[in-house]
């Protein structure tokens, strides 16, 4: 392959013969003929799922599939209203997910931002004409291309420098540097130890030029590139916290779903002779004990939350169930360039040789960076002077004459500007650059430089960047200067610099600690240099781990051990060098400026790299996650006491005690009024901490309630045995079922009101609990009563039904106080 390890360490002229190219470029056919070879430069695109693709894919959710099988076996045994309601729940549940998840596709589709869409390009139409250089689409880029690069340009594949004239790149997307990153067409000695993105005469597509001009010929293109490499990573990562949480909770329920039918059969085979005539109502019971609604309920609640972050806060919720995992998340995993901090240096201060405050020193520094940025080939700052010029303005122009500049290269890490001195007939040179490099060119014994370098050693250890700042008086001439001039100089000082914070990142990792939410910080630079911007940004010791010097590699092993101990964690992050470890959190999230690549990763993508959006982000994932919790402890609990009284009823009494129709009945009421958990907005303790369904815990508390429940329906049965004609002699069907299935949904209303998430009004679940309550009332006295095979009830009955229930109501509020709700979702 042309971007092999041997070709980058070749000299520029055995590239060119590598390539079978030269400084002049190629032919028009000799790059048709190569693009035909290799095809188009652009990234491999992962094709978004179509639409039956995703339905299919959410048939996979455990409860319906079995919701499925439980529908074809009602088909079979004719109960066709249980296998038509069945099939209904699962085609509405799966048609929700798909369009959720096929929306979000779409609208991350729209934010596509590879490159720029040409590039500079020298070529010539045939081997005899001149060079011409055209704006050519970045896609028709080959090998053996000759470029030209400039300020603002984004490299369009991967190229080798020919010539390079102050050239500084921006590589964060690729290694996570905050930094513009020197380069040259030389080769630097022991660069080649540290990597292909150390070495200065490579540049890479996905950075961008920040300043200087160059001459590159082109390596690789298209999924040859680095950039692209990363797509060839695998996308399928480990269940999320969701997954394994609901699937855990589920396969129990499953089990005990798939035993309940034959027991129901042997049962009333051996005691009451009734053998197959009870399957109707076994397969009911099963259904009774299925949450039937889970699918739905999950569905509509993450695509209202995704839908509400997407329209008040630009955020993106690729795939459903990540809203779910960012309200378990109890770890986030940033970098700290662009989140807590701004991606650009601010002057701290300027230290004279003995470590004194010396405004001189500024001074100096920033007119080296204005005459240097008039004089020299660099028409764009470099980050550091940009700073510079903030602090001071163009206090050159003012005070001094420009008379030459000898920009920056990688090579001597040094950059000159040469001016008019104040002595008639001298020219003084401000030399400015990397503090070793300044020294090593100064007049200096040997401990008076140690002593330097010990007081930058020191600024350096406390998180700054440095640049250290030079002068020499020289007599005037008319020729101009070079490197050869930059020697004897007089040390100056130190000015030394910070990264600009985000003036918003203290109060949102704040924020964040509030909700439980630990943060650790992944990033590639020093570690005095994050621990500074954590000190400046108000953060207690302790508050954030960081974890400095990271590679790709490093983040993404950090991640998977954090989810290995138990954490769910969330990772933010914008650039290539962070795909590893989006792909390895239960929660990849993105900003939209981030690669394409990254963007792929996340399963989030934010309007821009802002932690507030992320806070919002945890908090709609909570509330979505609390009616979900809400939904499950209440409808399993109930639906437990339920099966456990039919089962321990149907062995006790001569007929069944509810006929399936009323079963089912009972079922589509408490099913149509669970829809209120979707719009239900719980209280403010439901978002105070991570909340995740721990399965073992959520099966004890929901056997707990669901005994309760059970223990008040056989009290009903107590209650209707003797006040219908004692306890042995039971006999009225009709009367009995219309007295249960009034008290099943009395029960079920008031469990719906009492193990909802606490605080504030009920809202729409008291309105959906009033209606149930009410049509548990009202239907055996409606004409729907009789083809149900129930009729109205005596007033005394409802007396002591009012009785039984005002009992059950002390006892779940009793429970529900010893107990907790958040035991088992926390």
């Amino acid at each position: 392959m042309a971007s092999d390890t041997a070709a980058h360490r070749h000299t520029p002229l055995q590239v060119l013969r590598h390539l079978d190219t030269g400084p002049r470029g190629l032919t028009d056919p000799e790059a048709a003929t190569r693009l035909a070879a290799t095809g188009e430069n652009t990234v491999p695109e992962r094709r978004t799922a179509s639409w039956p693709r995703l339905f299919l894919r959410s048939l996979r959710d455990p409860f319906t599939a079995v919701l499925l099988c439980l529908g074809l076996v009602s088909a079979l045994v004719a109960s066709w209203g249980t296998a038509a309601v069945i099939l209904a729940l699962v085609a509405v549940s799966c048609a929700l997910r798909t369009s959720g998840e096929h929306r979000a596709d779409r609208s991350l589709h729209d934010l596509r931002e590879l490159v720029g869409a040409t590039a500079c390009v020298l070529r010539r139409t045939d081997a005899d004409a001149p060079v011409r250089a055209r704006e050519t689409p970045v896609a028709e880029l080959v090998p053996g291309d000759v470029i030209r690069l400039g300020p603002g340009d984004l490299v369009p594949a991967d190229v080798r420098l020919l010539r390079a004239t102050g050239l500084t790149v921006h590589q964060a997307a690729l290694t996570g540097e905050s930094a513009p990153v020197a380069k040259a067409a030389v080769e630097l000695p022991g660069a080649a130890d540290e990597g292909p993105f150390a070495q200065p005469y490579l540049c890479f597509q996905g950075s961008g030029v920040v300043s200087g001009s160059a001459t590159a010929v082109v390596l690789a293109t298209g999924a040859r590139t680095r950039f692209a490499a990363a797509h060839e990573g695998p996308v399928r990562r480990e269940a999320s916290a969701f997954d394994r949480s609901v699937h855990g909770i589920s396969w129990v329920l499953i089990r005990f779903m798939l035993l309940t039918p034959p027991l129901v059969l042997m049962a009333n085979a051996a005691l009451r002779g009734r053998g197959l005539a009870t399957l109707p109502f076994a397969v009911a019971v099963a259904v009774g004990l299925t949450p039937e609604m889970l699918p739905v309920i999950v569905t509509t609640c993450l695509a209202r939350g995704a839908a509400l972050l997407a329209r008040t806060h630009g955020v993106v919720v690729r795939r459903l169930p990540a809203l779910h995992d960012l309200g378990a998340v109890d770890v986030l995993c940033l970098d700290k360039t662009g989140t807590l901090t701004q991606d650009r240096p601010v002057v701290e201060r300027a230290l004279g040789p003995d470590g004194a405050q010396d405004p001189d020193v500024l001074r100096l520094a920033s007119t080296a960076a204005w005459w240097t940025l008039q004089l020299a080939e660099a028409p764009v700052p470099d980050a550091l002077d940009e700073a510079l010029l903030e602090a001071t303005g163009p206090v050159g122009e003012e005070e001094y004459d420009g008379v030459g500049a000898v920009p920056f290269d990688p090579v001597r890490r040094l950059a000159t500007a040469v001016v008019r001195g104040e002595a008639l007939g001298t020219h003084t040179l401000i030399v400015k650059g990397a503090v070793e490099d300044v020294l090593e060119r100064c007049v200096l014994d040997e401990a008076e430089r140690d002593r330097l370098l010990s007081l930058a050693e020191g600024e350096a250890e406390s998180g700054l960047r440095l640049l250290a700042v030079a002068t020499a008086e020289r007599p005037a001439r008319a020729r101009g200067y070079g490197p050869a001039d930059e020697r004897g100089l007089v040390f100056r000082g130190l000015v030394t610099f910070h990264d600009a914070l985000n003036p918003d990142a203290g109060e949102a990792l704040r924020a964040l600690a509030d909700l439980g939410i630990g943060v650790r910080i992944l990033t590639g630079d020093h570690p005095a240099t994050a621990a500074r911007v954590c000190r400046e940004l108000g953060l207690a010791q302790g508050e954030v781990r960081i974890e400095a010097r990271c590679t790709p590699q490093d983040k993404a092993r950090a991640v998977a051990d954090l989810r290995a101990a138990g954490h769910t964690v969330g990772f933010l992050g914008d650039g290539l060098n962070d795909v590893p470890a989006l792909r390895a959190a239960d929660v990849g999230i993105a900003p939209r400026a981030a690669v394409d690549v990254a963007r792929e990763a996340a399963d989030v993508v934010l309007a821009g790299k802002d932690l507030a959006a992320v806070r919002h982000a945890v908090t709609a994932g909570r509330h979505s996650s609390a009616n979900i919790a809400s939904y499950l402890r209440i409808t399993l609990s109930s639906n437990l006491g339920n099966v456990i009284a039919m089962l321990a009823a149907g062995l006790l009494l001569p007929f069944l005690p509810m006929l399936p129709a009323q079963v089912l009945a009972q079922n589509l009421c408490f099913d149509a009024a669970q829809l209120a958990f979707a719009h239900d907005r719980p209280g403010a303790e439901a978002v105070r901490r991570p909340t995740v369904l721990r399965p073992r815990a959520f099966l004890r508390f929901i056997t707990g309630f669901g005994v309760l429940n059970a223990v008040a329906d056989l009290a009903t049965f107590a209650v209707l045995a003797l006040a219908l004609r004692g306890p042995d002699a039971v006999d009225d069907e009709v009367l009995f079922h219309s007295a249960w299935f009034t008290e099943n949904l009395l029960t079920q209303a008031l469990v719906m009101l009492l193990l909802r998430t606490g605080g504030g009004t009920p809202g729409p679940i008291g309105r959906a609990a009033a209606a149930l309550a009410a049509v548990g009332v009202l239907l055996p006295l409606s004409p729907l009563g009789a083809p149900l095979g129930m009729t109205g009830l005596a007033l005394p009955y409802y007396v002591l039904l009012a009785a039984v229930l005002g009992v059950y109501a002390l006892a779940l509020r009793g429970l529900r106080s010893t107990r907790g709700l958040y035991s088992c979702a926390t």
